[in-house]
């Protein structure tokens, strides 16, 4: 089980280290850090933004396995161009301004 997960958390970092910045020019994407793009996954993966599900940091570290393995294949899709990631982004943004808003 334990392997699994660090299998998980491996991808994770690959996916968002590596495969989408190095994507992000050519499909026009709005972000391009690895930080942006763990943002807009987790967001996507939590169904609002993360910090509220995963309290503590780095969140990718304590996210459930559930939420980690949906973010996973979340970003699977982008890269695969089945999912959008900039309505991802507009979502997580938005979700964000709510929450600020609630403040």
């Amino acid at each position: 089980m334990a392997t699994d997960r660090a299998a998980l958390e491996a991808r994770w970092l690959d996916i968002t280290r590596r495969e989408l910045p190095a994507l992000a020019d050519a499909r026009d994407w709005p972000v391009r850090a690895d930080h942006c793009f763990q943002r807009i996954l987790l967001d996507a993966a939590c169904d609002g933004v993360w910090y509220d599900t995963i309290v503590q940091r780095p969140a990718y570290a304590h996210a459930p396995d559930a939420i980690l393995a949906r973010a996973v294949v979340l970003g699977e899709g982008a890269i695969a161009g089945t999912v959008d990631l900039a309505e991802l982004n507009t979502r997580s943004l938005r979700w964000r301004r709510a929450r600020k808003a609630e403040r």
